[in-house]
């Protein structure tokens, strides 16, 4: 008996790959070419490889948030015990488990005849504690070690995104909702309206934001929520200085001057006509306050001013390094690297949008 041994299929499949390769890079070049003569920003934005190179990482930040049960946990995907198959109890609190007191001692179970169980990539839970494994050195059962108390370092620190990109895009957008409606009023409205808003946005540029926020802190019980407000309450001056400016700017152009003509009231003035043509600088800002809220919630958790534990916080987890410092190098790398590269993230993709949406930087 002959075999066939001749590699056809296995070419075959290379040249497939390849095709499908070939076939997504024409398609994404054709989009951004397209976009980028519709789109003169779109265009500028897109030669900025290092903003690229942000948004890929925002990105995949975000997605580890996003699916953070489904990479780290000890509560499987999907499991069949007594003969009944349960889809995404990680996600899904089935009342016959909770019965059974499984969410409690998921670590404990295995699996036996005629079940199965998928577990996440990382099947620790960022809260399960251990004392027997605690301070352990990255291993291939903990891949960046374990801190105090034995949880796993590596699923504490993707649980903790959630909570950065939380607190980052929420108390940012307080700080942007607020700022938009004051700097509009004070734009729109000029004389003594406008001057005293600069007044007070002066006054409050003036006091130191973080010790503002640790003062404030300090009164309030530590909760997510407490953080992402008083960070957002703290961070609308910048952005309110930016829309007036617009404001002073676009109230003067010849639209904003037919429409008071034809008699529309100020709101619709406002909000319709104006505000859409004054966001530009208020995204780039808005970029870099999320990555200033992220810093900061993770300087008042390192700090003790933050999420109350065992909550898992980037900041939380530094702040367990500084009684183990001096070995436990891993609680102080691996979440400050997390801080980093995030906060780098937002800087480049808020200067690629600073760039691309400055007219005086387009070919």
């Amino acid at each position: 008996m002959k075999y066939n041994t001749d590699n056809t299929g296995t070419d075959y499949g290379i040249r497939t790959k390849k095709c499908i390769v070939c076939t997504s890079l024409f398609l994404f070049r054709s989009l951004s070419l397209y976009y980028g003569r519709r789109y003169p920003a779109w265009g500028q934005f897109r030669k900025n490889i290092p903003a690229l190179f942000g948004v890929i990482l925002v990105v995949a930040i975000g997605l580890v948030a996003l699916l953070a049960p489904f990479l780290a946990g000890d509560v499987p995907i999907v499991m069949k015990k007594d003969g009944i198959i349960y889809l995404l109890p990680n996600i899904i609190t089935y009342e016959t488990l909770a019965q059974e007191k499984m969410y409690a001692n998921f670590d404990r179970w295995e699996p036996g005849e005629d079940e199965f169980a998928l577990w996440p990539l990382v099947p620790h839970s960022p809260l399960r504690q251990n004392l027997r494994d605690r301070l352990m050195k990255p291993s291939r059962e903990h891949l960046l070690g374990t801190d105090d108390r034995g949880r796993d370092v590596l699923s504490r620190i993707i649980w903790g995104s959630r909570i950065s990109i939380s607190v980052g895009f929420i108390a940012e957008g307080i700080a942007v909702a607020i700022g938009i409606v004051i700097g509009a009023l004070a734009g729109f409205y000029g004389g003594k309206v406008d001057m005293v808003i600069l007044r007070i946005i002066e006054i409050w540029i003036c006091v130191p934001a973080f010790f503002l926020i640790i003062t404030v802190m300090a009164f309030l019980e530590p909760s997510i929520m407490n953080i992402m407000v008083v960070i957002g309450l703290t961070g609308w001056p910048g952005i309110a200085r930016l829309v007036r400016g617009e404001f002073l700017k676009q109230k003067q152009q010849e639209y904003a001057i037919a429409a008071r003509a034809s008699g529309l009231n100020d709101r619709h003035i406002i909000f319709r006509h104006l505000l859409p043509n004054s966001l530009s600088p208020v995204f780039v800002s808005a970029t870099f306050g999320i990555a200033g809220a992220i810093l900061t919630e993770s300087g008042l958790s390192f700090l003790g001013f933050g999420v109350p534990p065992p909550t898992a916080s980037w900041g939380e987890i530094l702040k367990q390094s500084q009684s183990y410092v001096d070995f436990a190098w891993w609680l102080v790398t691996f979440p400050g690297i997390a801080v980093f590269i995030t906060v780098v993230s937002f800087n480049l993709v808020g200067d690629g949008l600073r760039d691309a949406l400055d007219p005086r930087l387009r070919q």
